[in-house]
């Protein structure tokens, strides 16, 4: 059994990451919070192999699938694909990086249900190859040209930057520290209305622009721009400078979509500046959120609306780092020399000047160094294209996994309730022999195991007609407390749950929540986990809208502003039946997360993906 808490959620929020939306890609849910699904097949693209190349499968993080596929396409079939014996056949795959890289350390196993295993990988930066080569103690990857480049910012609305000086005063990590620990926040720069400093950040186990942040962080800790070595990690005084970063998280995510999708939103209503003072992500999203377009895609019908409040990249003073996209030709044992051979013909046509000119158009800047960087990399768009002015060194493999495994300690801690559906259709079949509730016990126990001993962890239950009266609609099986105190009797109760009666969807969520308001702690992530397979069905009020807008109205006030004791419930769609846009409003409304497990065997994966978030 694997005991590092990123490698138990590695696998499974790269596939919710890279099939919902990457660090730099977007989900397809216009302006509102992310509806996470991991129902979506990869995509592919090069056109129809012609059957007598060298067949090359790319494996390449979902924000360079467009450009990479018209690459490809033009690439099949020209002249520069002829080899001296043949000719070459680009098949593009998009794979997130951390799904790609766990398949790696695996050594790809069912090629049926994860594709074929890779000839070139190409994640959103050079650092998951570290991780995979020390993970898997084998040299899977070795140095790479980048394809284009995005450097990490501190992303913050202009009155905030404004405020610090920026761009005429530097900011850097130790800015972000001091305004973190501050007991008067912005008011110590005149706005005492904007509350404390809030930051957003993506967990690194699932998100590039998280990797880099925790991994910049580190090093502003230690003063170094290269050089950080594990013993760093360890002293004291970093791991207090990480530590303090850290308490100011607003909570983390999977994908930086949920922050920028969620300050969009809050920009519509006017409150951007309560929402967060700085969101972690590169600056290629910079760009997208201030045309409009905070999640990247634009689909069919949708207009771009500029934000009232447009974002600011700060290019920390210390040093950041570049999601360089890497081409990696694999050094693993299914991939033969005619097929590496075939790789480095395609890799040196993405390289030509022309073909890299065509990342501008995605907002990225060219790999080739010979390719100048001009718009939408512009000052008007929110970006400087001179900066930054320092780059700071990927570290060693074994430095980044141990950057991965201090975080696990160093993170903020988290306070949540798990409130899970015990209604009648819970009972009902997920295939085989295996019922819905029995997928969800068995998920619920192995997520348990992805807290720190140090979280809070509690526990209800919910349907109607509970309790030794018959007329509770949910029942506190454990109250909120140490998880490393109380996981194991957690993990015997979830497994001794059953399916009972209807499903009083609006007045326990708003019960759960004013629950954890009450008992608040500003030192933690405060949330509620709330998993269902249906609708209201109370037996009374089914599907009440007047009951549903108090509820919606309720929880938003408790958000909007910056509120004082801000409960995100982050919702679990779980089977055919669930409520999805019910669920939706409810995390939309406490600024949280919508995750979709529309097929309930996918469960284990949806909930390991919402733990991210603490």
């Amino acid at each position: 059994m694997r005991h590092h808490r990123f490698l138990a959620i590695f696998v499974a929020g790269g596939l919710v990451a890279g099939l919902a939306a990457c660090s730099t890609g977007g989900s397809k849910v216009g302006n509102s919070a992310p509806d996470v699904s991991i129902n979506s097949p990869d995509i592919g693209g090069g056109g129809a192999d012609p059957g007598d190349c060298t067949v090359v499968d790319m494996a390449v993080s979902s924000e360079k699938i467009a450009v990479l596929t018209e690459l490809a396409t033009n690439f099949n079939g020209s002249d520069d694909a002829k080899l001296a014996d043949g000719c070459a056949f680009i098949k593009i795959a998009k794979k997130a990086s951390g799904a790609a890289a766990q398949l790696l350390i695996d050594g790809w196993p069912d090629p049926e249900a994860n594709g074929p295993p890779p000839v070139v990988w190409s994640p959103a930066a050079s650092a998951w190859g570290g991780i995979v080569n020390e993970r898997s103690k084998k040299p899977i990857t070795g140095t790479a040209t980048p394809f284009m480049l995005t450097p990490l910012v501190i992303a913050m609305p202009k009155p905030m930057a404004d405020a610090l000086g920026y761009p005429a005063t530097p900011v850097g990590f130790a800015d972000v520290a001091k305004l973190a620990n501050s007991p008067e926040g912005w008011a110590a720069y005149g706005h005492p209305e904007w509350g404390p400093f809030r930051l957003g950040k993506t967990n690194p186990n699932f998100s590039t622009s998280g990797l880099n942040f925790t991994i910049a962080e580190y090093y502003a800790a230690t003063g170094k721009t290269n050089g950080l070595t594990r013993e760093d990690l360890a002293r004291a005084d970093v791991r207090e400078f990480v530590g303090n970063v850290e308490s100011s998280v607003v909570h983390y995510g999977d994908i930086t979509m949920t922050f920028l999708n969620n300050w969009f939103r809050a920009d519509t209503r006017g409150t951007a500046l309560t929402y967060a003072s700085a969101v972690a992500i590169e600056e290629k999203s910079v760009i997208d959120y201030n045309a409009g377009n905070p999640d990247g895609v634009i689909d069919p019908g949708e207009e771009p609306r500029p934000p009232k409040v447009p974002l600011v990249a700060i290019y920390p003073s210390e040093g950041t780092l570049f999601s360089d996209n890497p081409f990696f030709i694999l050094n693993a044992d299914w991939v033969t020399p005619e097929e590496q051979t075939a790789a480095k013909a395609f890799e040196t046509f993405v390289q030509r000047p022309e073909n890299q000119a065509k990342v501008l158009s995605f907002g990225f800047r060219p790999g080739n160094p010979q390719v100048a960087v001009a718009a939408p990399i512009v000052a008007a768009n929110g970006v400087d294209p001179s900066q930054p002015q320092a780059e700071l060194e990927v570290p060693s493999p074994s430095v980044l996994t141990g950057v991965l495994d201090a975080w696990a300690n160093d993170r903020k801690a988290a306070r949540v309730l798990l409130v899970l559906d015990v209604s009648g259709s819970m009972g009902d079949s997920a295939g085989g022999n295996t019922t819905k509730l029995e997928l969800a016990q068995q998920a619920a126990s192995s997520a348990l195991n992805l807290f720190k001993d140090d979280d809070e962890v509690g526990l209800w239950e919910f349907s109607t007609d509970l309790g030794p009266a018959q007329d509770q609609e949910y029942l506190e099986l454990l109250p909120v407390a140490r998880i490393g105190d109380q996981r194991e009797k957690m993990q015997s109760i979830i497994s001794g749950l059953f399916p009972t009666n209807g499903t009083p969807l609006y007045s326990v969520s708003q019960a759960a929540h004013d629950a954890m308001k009450t008992s608040y702690d500003s030192t933690k992530i405060n949330a509620v986990v709330f998993l269902t397979d249906g609708v209201n069905d109370d037996g009374e009020t089914a599907d009440d809208q007047d009951q549903l807008a108090a509820l919606i109205g309720s929880l938003r006030s408790g958000t909007e502003g910056g509120g004082s004791t801000p409960v995100r419930v982050f919702t679990i769609s779980y089977g055919e039946g669930a409520d999805k846009a019910t669920l939706k409003r409810i995390a939309e409304a406490t600024n949280a997360a919508a995750y979709d497990a529309t097929n309930p065997k996918t469960i284990d994966q949806v909930l390991t993906a919402v733990v991210s978030n603490f």
